[in-house]
């Protein structure tokens, strides 16, 4: 679902989760189709959100950068299921709820491609409409310490700073909520990140999205966005993904890389020349194979570990 005009803080218009006090976002963005609003929305989050102050490395090389997906290609299994199964242990919702939320994501993990995505505006993050967003911020760091900061990927994890120690930005460009998306980000040492952006009201979350999911060509779009706010020339930056759903991303930059690719974006990669980077181990060959079963698979574990929880 597209997020409405109607829903008002103090006569004036909404919010965007967490990051969006400027209403300039919604602004800019009402005009446009989904995949554009959530790119515009998410590189505005972006912006707004800023660089960490803290950052070891200067950043030199203005005009470069690097973009990076996160779920199988900078963490193992996807972001949100992790911090799904973080909440159900923490009572954060019911049985019911998560199995409702894992039974949409199954549907779009095992059947869902870019023109797809419409149909999950409405459940992609029902589970946190009507929670106060500087909630949801803490128990993200919470979640992250103790289900993500193990599953990064370390080869990829290296890709990333070695655009750092080049003196360029890097971003996460993710489906997962920005506000998830950014303490990812800022736990790697990163730039900053692109990622869904919701709606909030007083602080609270509507339940809306500003646009779509940030996928497939609104990744493209909030890459753009990003490019011309931040001067980059998208000729010198390079994009990683392992999804052939990213090929819009990919497509939009001088260095494409596929990483853990899928089957079919191995495919895409050798056609077009784009470099792969391989960091599974193990049975490799099958999961290539099947990556829409071990997406399916990761929802029922997520399921599994939040029904068993409730039970103790």
């Amino acid at each position: 679902m597209v997020a409405q005009p109607d829903a008002e803080v103090d006569g004036g218009r909404p919010e965007v989760a967490g990051i969006a006090e400027s209403h300039a976002v919604i602004d800019r963005v009402t005009a446009l189709d989904p995949a554009r609003r959530a790119g515009e929305a998410a590189a505005a989050a972006a912006v707004a959100a800023g660089t960490d102050p803290d950052l070891d490395t200067p950043t030199t090389d203005l005009t470069a950068a690097a973009f990076f997906d996160v779920d199988n290609t900078m963490m193992v299994g996807a972001s949100i299921f992790h911090f799904a199964r973080g909440l159900a242990a923490r009572k954060f919702f019911t049985t019911s709820d998560l199995l409702g939320f894992a039974w949409q994501q199954v549907k779009f993990r095992v059947g869902g491609r870019e023109t797809d995505v419409s149909g999950h505006r409405d459940t992609a993050l029902s589970f946190v409409a009507g929670r106060p967003v500087a909630e949801v911020i803490s128990l993200g760091e919470e979640i992250y310490d103790e289900l993500m900061a193990d599953r990064i990927w370390s080869g990829t994890r290296a890709l990333a700073q070695m655009h750092l120690d080049a003196g360029q930005r890097v971003w996460l460009v993710t489906a997962t909520p920005v506000e998830l998306a950014l303490i990812i980000a800022r736990r790697l040492g990163l730039t900053g990140a692109l990622g869904t952006v919701a709606e909030s009201v007083d602080g609270h979350y509507t339940g809306r999205l500003v646009g779509e999911i940030l996928h497939g060509p609104a990744k493209a779009h909030a890459i753009r966005a990003l490019a011309v706010s931040e001067g980059l020339d998208l000729r010198r930056c390079s994009a990683y993904s392992d999804s052939v759903n990213d090929v819009p991303m990919l497509s939009a930059v001088g260095t494409a890389v596929a990483v853990n690719p899928d089957s079919e974006l191995r495919d895409t990669a050798k056609e077009r020349g784009w470099q792969i980077r391989d960091f599974r181990t193990g049975r490799k060959a099958a999961r290539i194979g099947v990556p829409s079963v071990l997406g399916a698979g990761a929802v029922a574990g997520a399921i599994a570990a939040g029904v068993a929880y409730r039970k103790r």
